[in-house]
């Protein structure tokens, strides 16, 4: 079988519009960052959790199964601090353009404190990654145990931030911003990952979401992507799947 070709600089899910978000009578296209954002969260929550929950029986010693667990948190690392710096270079900088004069004030005061938050939560992620290097140096119960607390209180800490954050403010990106913003955010900001590493984030991503944002996934992968989605990238998830948390993905 011929291999196929998957770009590896671009994140997955790719933040592009489906078909229902695409702008009628002058309308905004924030439906289609809206549903990237709830995606996003909603993977890097249940990731978070499901390692904490890992590392707790993991062995302390064994030396393959420490480096699946912690390469996956550097990989989930990876996708959320990108996130935060699209959301904090791009994304809310476009939303405060386009929300009313008389709402602005309001809106930036919730940017400002949902940027902080994020913020403190690129701290904790630099603490999962010190966690992760000293649990594969020492090898100990200890160090497996410090790496699970690090990864519980992060994840107790993106549950509540991206919680807010759904509630203030994507109600706001889904009705103020702009198509063009969208578009232009989606092509200039660019993630790179190995070809195997974006069909894991694939399918991590499709794993629990929505027929909307299914649809949305696949629609906005590029022709190759889909293709080695189709013939080869589905099983080789599940498989990752498997290895990882010793069952198979809930869909």
């Amino acid at each position: 079988m011929a291999a196929v070709a998957v770009r590896t600089d671009t994140v997955i899910p790719s933040p592009r519009r489906a078909g229902d978000d695409a702008p009628r009578n002058g309308t905004p296209g924030g439906p289609a960052a809206a549903g990237y954002q709830r995606v996003l969260h909603q993977l890097v929550r249940r990731e978070l959790r499901m390692l904490a929950d890992l590392a707790t029986w993991a062995p302390a010693g064994e030396a393959p199964r420490t480096a699946a667990l912690t390469g996956h948190a550097e990989l989930i690392g990876h996708l959320l601090l990108h996130h935060h710096s699209v959301e904090r270079e791009a994304v809310w900088p476009a939303l405060l353009r386009t929300v009313p004069v008389e709402c602005q004030s309001e809106v930036r005061a919730a940017l400002d404190d949902c940027t902080a938050r994020c913020a403190r939560i690129d701290h904790m992620l630099r603490n999962v990654s010190t966690a992760a290097r000293q649990w594969a140096v020492a090898a100990t119960p200890q160090a497996r145990n410090s790496f699970a607390v690090s990864c519980r209180a992060l994840a107790d800490a993106v549950d509540t931030q991206t919680a807010d954050e759904e509630r203030a403010l994507l109600p706001l990106l889904a009705t103020y911003l702009r198509a063009e913003d969208w578009i232009a955010i989606a092509r200039s900001w660019r993630c790179r990952l190995t070809a195997a590493e974006q069909l894991l984030v694939l399918g991590l991503a499709l794993e629990d979401a929505c027929a909307t944002d299914r649809a949305r996934l696949l629609g906005g992968l590029s022709p190759a992507t889909r293709t080695a989605w189709r013939v080869y990238g589905r099983r080789q998830y599940r498989a990752a799947v498997v290895r990882l948390r010793g069952a198979p993905p809930a869909s």
